[in-house]
C-alpha cells in the first residue's frame, strides 16, 4: 500500500494544529535596499492567515486551481513563501526560474505563467494575464509604482480585503505538477520530502535561490520544524543563529 499523499497545505495545517503560536518563519534582511535591517517572525497561525488571504485572491480573482501556473518573479523572501503555499493551497503550479530568483534565461517560463506574482511594475504591466504586484517592505500599504502597472492587483493595498479562512474548490492529484523550476517538473506526490538527517522539529537556517528555499522550507515544516531565512552577504551570523536556536545550517555555500 502506498503512503498517503502529503500536500504542502497538509504540512501547514499540521503546523497550526501542533503549535499555532510557535515561530515557523523568521526573516532577516541584511542586504542593501528598502528592506535592509528587517526582521519578520511569523507563527504558524500568522503564516496560515497570510496564505489564506493569498489563496483566496488567487482562487476568487484569478480562478486559479489545478492546471493553473503561477509564476513567482520574486527573490527568496518571506513573501515568496506564503505565495508559494497559497498557490499549492489552490492546487496550482508554482513556477520559478533555474537560478531560483524568478528568472530563467529570458524569464519566459515564469513571466509566461497564467498568473504572475512579481515585485516588478514593468513585468506586471507587460504580463498578458492576471498579475499581482508585490511590495517587499513589511509595512507597505501600497506599491509606490502601482500606477505603472494598470490592471495589476496591488497586493499591499488589496490582500487584506480577502478572507482569513480558505477552502479550495478542488484538490490536486499526486501526479499534478506542484513546482516547475528551470524547466523541471515536480509532482505534488514528490514535492514534500523530509530530510531525515535534520531530526525532529529542526530550526533550519536558509539562504539562496528560491527553488532551494521552497524545497528546504517544506522539508523543515514537514518535520514540525521552522526556518530562519536570511538575505545578504554577512558571514558573522553565529551569534544570531545561536539566539534563534538554529539546529541546521542549510544555506547555500554554508
Amino acid at each position: 500500500m502506498s503512503a498517503p499523499l502529503t500536500l504542502p497545505s497538509d504540512v501547514l495545517a499540521r503546523m497550526v494544529a501542533s503549535d499555532p503560536g510557535r515561530p515557523r518563519l523568521t526573516w532577516y534582511d541584511d542586504g542593501p535596499g528598502p528592506t535592509a535591517g528587517e526582521r519578520i517572525e511569523l507563527s504558524a497561525r500568522v503564516l496560515a492567515n497570510w496564505v489564506s488571504k493569498a489563496a483566496n485572491l488567487l482562487q476568487d480573482d484569478a480562478a486559479a486551481g489545478p492546471g493553473t501556473t503561477v509564476g513567482l518573479d520574486l527573490p527568496a523572501h518571506w513573501r515568496s513563501l506564503y505565495w508559494a503555499l497559497a498557490t499549492w493551497s489552490v492546487g496550482a503550479t508554482v513556477v520559478v526560474g533555474s537560478d531560483g530568483d524568478g528568472s530563467d534565461g529570458d524569464g519566459s517560463d515564469v513571466l509566461g505563467a497564467d498568473v504572475l506574482v512579481t515585485d516588478s511594475p514593468a513585468a506586471a504591466a507587460a504580463h498578458g494575464g492576471d498579475a499581482v504586484l508585490v511590495s517587499l517592505p513589511a509595512l507597505a500599504r501600497s506599491h509606490p509604482e502601482a500606477g505603472e502597472a494598470p490592471g495589476a492587483v496591488d497586493e499591499a493595498r488589496e490582500l487584506a480585503t480577502h478572507g482569513d479562512l480558505f477552502s479550495p474548490m478542488s484538490d490536486p492529484e499526486a501526479g499534478d505538477v506542484a513546482l516547475v523550476a528551470g524547466g523541471v517538473d515536480t509532482a505534488y506526490g514528490s514535492v514534500v520530502v523530509p530530510d531525515d538527517g535534520w531530526g525532529p522539529s529542526p530550526r533550519v537556517a536558509l539562504a539562496g535561490g528560491l527553488e532551494r528555499v521552497l524545497r528546504a522550507a517544506l522539508a523543515a515544516w514537514s518535520a514540525d520544524g521552522s526556518i530562519v531565512l536570511v538575505r545578504g552577504d554577512r558571514t558573522d551570523l553565529a551569534d544570531r543563529f545561536a539566539s534563534e536556536g538554529v539546529s541546521v545550517d542549510a544555506r547555500e555555500n554554508a
